[in-house]
């Protein structure tokens, strides 16, 4: 993944069936398309340079069917592992908590997602009829990445819409090589997790 002009959008795509969406930098260019297969027991991401889908970055597939505590691992267009990230089981239950690992198994950072309450209310009001498209106005999450010592390295934070279809990444700290694709392989994994469970 080039250097990349921070912060960055992901936008869904809200017109097709398909779990997609692409990622802009700070100056509006397309860096990335990212689409999730459908109907796979187990769960596959193809990353594309752009929606053409002519050329993938990367892949990102689940190291098992059942995803209650499943690693996603990130391979390059080589088929290199070069990463993975992992759901915390039990405490991603309540409050979302995932591990991002390198290439060597060693955890080098945490996602973890800010006010728990903000996704209730979300989810509480989406069932309430014609207040549920006011959802994504009022309650929007965000989650944060640091390192093992508590240093803040970047923020996700989902943006007020009628269709709740925006997230913006902010970076916070400077990166090492390598450590930026890792972080944004899995905050695009986590937000496709996340937004399946409301």
């Amino acid at each position: 993944m080039q250097e990349l002009n921070f912060p960055l959008d992901f936008q869904f795509k809200i017109s097709t069936l398909a779990n997609d969406f692409t990622v802009k930098d700070a100056t509006g260019q397309t860096v990335s398309y990212v689409k999730q297969k459908l109907f796979k027991f187990v769960e596959e991401v193809t990353v594309f340079k752009d929606e053409s889908q002519a050329e993938t970055l990367y892949n990102i597939k689940a190291n098992q069917w059942i995803d209650f505590s499943a690693a996603y691992i990130f391979t390059d267009s080589y088929g290199q592992e070069i990463g993975r990230v992992a759901r915390k089981g039990w405490a991603s239950m309540w409050k979302a908590h995932y591990e991002v690992y390198d290439q060597y198994q060693r955890q080098d950072f945490t996602i973890r997602e800010g006010n728990v309450w903000i996704r209730v209310g979300d989810a509480l009001l989406g069932e309430i009829p014609l207040l549920g498209i006011f959802t994504g106005y009022f309650f929007n999450p965000s989650y944060t990445v640091t390192r093992p010592d508590g240093t803040l390295i970047a923020t996700l934070k989902k943006q007020k819409s009628f269709f709740g279809r925006r997230f913006t990444v902010t970076k916070e700290a400077e990166l090492e090589a390598g450590e930026q694709e890792r972080i944004i392989l899995s905050l695009m994994m986590m937000i496709l997790l996340e937004r399946r469970r409301g």
